[in-house]
């Protein structure tokens, strides 16, 4: 590992890298608008188990979130983490470099004055974030050139930030090589989330200069992971929005050399998630990592009571169809995931939670 990376890492993570990661959702009530205690409820869920959180991930409807809304809800995301020691990565989603650039100049502002520094790592002390995540630009027809020469321009502003490899939104991908120049010349550059499916560049036997390698498409969960011999550090997954407590258990089996539980756990979540999938497939708005993972927390907070309560709502204030929760309860009954009590019931986690 480069040592100003692995600096940087330590000295943002002094408890270690989280090997769980969320993208955790953005509830909004009947109106459409972000409902503040409805996220808090679902972060302390979360807490105990997936110890970063990215915010606005696409799960979290981050393409469609305004400025303001973005805002409005890392405001809150933030005061959790802050409760509940959680570390958080900022999504920095847009379509041009540009865009990009000036989102992040004016969050850094933003964090500066909630900190009252501009140094980094007393504004991620203070404030619990740990960096950006950024994407290529939108473009099928971009070139590696053109691709690297546009997230230099990001990773140039010295800022930790973690690339996000994601061609359902943007129409491409990062290429082995050009991310080894990317890791080369950017120590600030600490993580890769790979969610294509492919697993380009964690397969293709380089090394990442201590990159920390999460994956980020569902399935296959205990044999992506490198205690079994799989390629990836960790997991940054939608599914940890309703899955974190089995997830983490996954890796714990994983690390123990426990494979065959291991295995057979990741299975049962892969087949809810699979099933979710299907299930949504035929919805037109919104996407699927999303409205797969609102109608599972939506079963996840009231249990017997999910058929019964108004549907999760999606940006703009759309209601998912009702006829679908009861199929979803379903994947979860017959995998014996469905929770004995909704969650909405529980109490929340003390500070520090671990």
């Amino acid at each position: 590992m480069y040592p100003a990376r692995r600096g940087l890492i330590e000295a943002l993570f002094p408890e270690g890298m989280p090997g769980l990661w969320c993208p955790s959702l953005t509830h909004f009530d009947a109106q459409g608008r972000i409902d503040p205690a409805r996220i808090e409820k679902h972060l302390a869920r979360l807490a105990p188990h997936a110890r970063g959180l990215l915010v606005p991930g696409s799960t979290g409807e981050g393409w469609q979130l305004t400025d303001r809304e973005a805002r409005e809800l890392l405001t809150i995301v933030i005061q959790a983490a802050q409760r509940w020691k959680l570390h958080v990565l900022i999504g920095a989603f847009k379509h041009q470099t540009t865009a990009v650039i000036q989102a992040i100049d004016e969050a850094m502002q933003w964090l500066q004055t909630l900190a009252g520094t501009q140094d980094w790592l007393e504004i991620a002390r203070q404030t619990r974030v740990v960096g950006f995540t950024v994407c290529p630009p939108r473009g099928d027809e971009l070139t590696q050139d053109q691709i690297l020469a546009a997230l230099e321009q990001v990773l140039q502003l010295r800022h930790p930030t973690a690339l996000y490899q994601l061609p359902q939104v943007t129409e491409n991908e990062i290429s082995p090589a050009t991310f080894l120049q990317l890791v080369e010349r950017y120590p600030n550059l600490y993580l890769l989330k790979d969610t294509s499916g492919q697993d380009w560049i964690a397969r293709a036997g380089i090394d990442p200069g201590g990159v920390f390698l999460v994956r980020g498409a569902e399935g296959g969960y205990s044999r992506w992971l490198k205690p079994a011999g799989g390629p990836y550090d960790g997991l940054l997954l939608s599914s940890a929005n309703n899955f974190a407590p089995q997830l983490a258990e996954v890796q714990r089996l994983v690390a123990d050399g426990r494979r065959e539980e291991a295995d057979a756990l990741s299975q049962r979540i892969d087949r809810v998630v699979s099933r979710c999938f299907e299930i949504v497939a035929g919805v037109a708005m919104g996407n699927p990592f999303t409205n797969a993972n609102k109608l599972l927390d939506h079963v996840m907070a009231y249990g017997e009571d999910a058929a019964r309560r108004p549907p999760p709502v999606l940006h703009g204030g759309v209601p998912l169809p009702r006829e679908l929760i009861e199929p979803v309860a379903a994947a979860l009954q017959e995998q014996q995931l469905f929770p004995e009590c909704g969650y909405l019931a529980a109490a929340p986690p003390a500070n520090g939670a671990t």
